[in-house]
């Protein structure tokens, strides 16, 4: 596996090598040993999350609230989507950045995201399927958006479907009404560089 760190810190682009043959493809997906070499840290999955998107829908921008946040390990195991990672972390050197990797079934690449940060992904074909690994398991009362379409933060999202016709964003009732990142730090929902540094020195991945 290739590992290469994006524009915000904490995040990282997985690219796996992949054996075929005329039987089919083989690949490692996930590998403890060179992820924790190469991040500095090991993975601790407690939940796997998988879920299905027509062309143009948008998930996110989510994040959860630290304590304990939660580290996520995404793929694309069918179809191909943009995957988003944004900095929300208050006082970081790159607060309201944002990277971008494309997750399909064709290179089957991963991103990786620590602690903090908020994820987001737009679907390129119908059906395209997502797998989550994720640190820590689902908890409504600390699960929290921003806005995908938010003009500050200005995501390039794609405008060209994988078949290249026209896409449209479309957004869930919920993620719809999330606020912008200047309003979700307005309200004190964003987690501080210091208070995620605080936590992962104080619970290491195991």
């Amino acid at each position: 596996m290739e590992y290469r760190e994006l524009a915000v810190p904490g995040a990282f682009e997985i690219t796996p090598k992949q054996f075929g043959d005329p039987r089919g493809l083989f690949l490692e997906a996930f590998k403890a040993g060179p992820f924790a070499d190469a991040v500095g840290h090991a993975f601790d999955l407690q939940q796997a999350n998988c879920s299905v998107s027509a062309a143009g829908v948008v998930r996110g921008v989510h994040f959860a609230d630290v304590p304990p946040s939660q580290a996520k390990y995404v793929m694309c195991l069918s179809g191909a989507v943009l995957d988003v990672v944004v900095d929300i972390r208050v006082g970081s050197p790159t607060f309201g950045t944002w990277d971008a990797v494309l997750l399909d079934d064709v290179d089957r690449r991963a991103v990786y995201l620590s602690e903090g940060l908020g994820h987001a992904f737009m679907s390129l074909e119908d059906s395209s399927t997502v797998l989550y690994l994720c640190s820590a398991g689902y908890a409504p009362g600390r699960e929290h958006g921003i806005h995908p379409l938010d003009e500050d933060l200005a995501i390039a999202w794609p405008t060209t479907a994988r078949d290249g016709t026209p896409l449209k964003p479309l957004l869930s009732d919920k993620d719809e009404a999330a606020p912008t990142l200047k309003e979700a730090e307005a309200q004190g929902l964003l987690p501080t560089q210091e208070q995620v540094d605080a936590f992962l020195a104080l619970n290491p991945p195991k």
